[in-house]
């Protein structure tokens, strides 16, 4: 997945586009594929919302987070002596780019909170969520082709090999999603039992979240490791549970609010530091990671 988010990259892709529109779908896959496995076998919807939730707040929170402590995330590079106007213009794109990513997180967590609020998500409450991301990603698929208009680019012929490497990739997170699935589901005793399959799940899905953390961390492009968590949180809210809602209702979890209201205030933290310092302090990486603790705490303890 890296080899081919780097190709891309390299043909001009930009970061934040890289992140939000081409990220999401690899590493939210298996996020998808277990929500349609659990659809299709009759499973319970709760388990589902439990996945999107331990993914989006791992996401904003930890994996985020723990980037911030270890390498620093300055989107806006600090000013040194000599200025490189060239080079001035991009971060702040960024920044903007980044920041519409961040709105929509908090715009689609409150959506889904106030559809939730009577306890359930039905059909019609599935269809508001669906189209609300289906419109998301009209918006950066018009963005792409403005952008490449400007340039004078066009993705061209490689784009298809990428299409092909990411629908062989798909069919074996199928396989094997299946299969962990099938296996967590006969146990029925101890922590790695059907009774915490939506943590389990939530946890081993985010690992690919956090293999692009790490890596682009190292790499010093903060901007993709924003923008690709974020945007990952939008294929968990609001399409995963948007599309179970559409084949099966959901009942709430009991813990569903608190994690909204973290997920909900990591992002406002988010927005505040990114608009007003182009960066988030390494201090706050050691908060968020607390903040990890405390839904930790609310859906496995409490």
């Amino acid at each position: 997945m890296i080899w081919r988010l780097e190709a891309m990259s390299s043909r001009g892709m930009e970061g934040t586009v890289l992140g939000t529109l081409v990220m999401p779908y690899c590493s939210g896959l298996g996020n998808l594929v277990f929500a349609y496995i659990l659809a299709t076998r009759g499973g319970s919807g709760s388990d589902v919302m439990i996945n999107s939730l331990v993914n989006n707040v791992t996401n904003l929170t930890l994996l985020i987070g723990l980037p911030a402590l270890i390498w620093g995330m300055a989107i806006i590079p600090q000013k040194t002596g000599k200025k490189k106007k060239g080079n001035d213009q991009a971060p702040r794109l960024n920044r903007l780019s980044l920041l519409l990513t961040l709105l929509a997180v908090l715009f689609f967590t409150g959506a889904t909170w106030a559809l939730a609020r009577d306890g359930e998500l039905d059909f019609a409450d599935g269809l508001v969520l669906v189209g609300l991301f289906a419109f998301w990603q009209c918006i950066h698929v018009f963005e792409v082709l403005k952008n490449n208009v400007r340039q004078k680019q066009s993705l061209g012929a490689m784009i298809v090999l990428d299409l092909a490497l990411l629908a062989v990739g798909a069919y074996a997170v199928y396989v094997s999603t299946d299969w962990l699935v099938s296996w967590i589901e006969n146990s029925r005793s101890g922590f790695f039992s059907a009774k915490h399959l939506g943590w389990l799940s939530g946890w081993l899905m985010v690992l690919p979240n956090a293999m692009l953390a790490l890596y682009y961390g190292w790499r010093k492009q903060p901007e993709v490791i924003y923008s690709s968590q974020a945007g990952d949180g939008h294929i968990c809210i609001p399409l995963c549970i948007g599309l179970f809602a559409l084949i099966k209702p959901i009942s709430i979890p009991h813990f569903f609010e608190a994690g909204v209201f973290i997920l909900g205030g990591a992002a406002i933290v988010h927005i505040l530091f990114v608009t007003f310092f182009g960066q988030l302090p390494r201090a706050m990486g050691l908060l968020f990671i607390g903040a990890y603790g405390v839904f930790l705490y609310k859906g496995l303890l409490s």
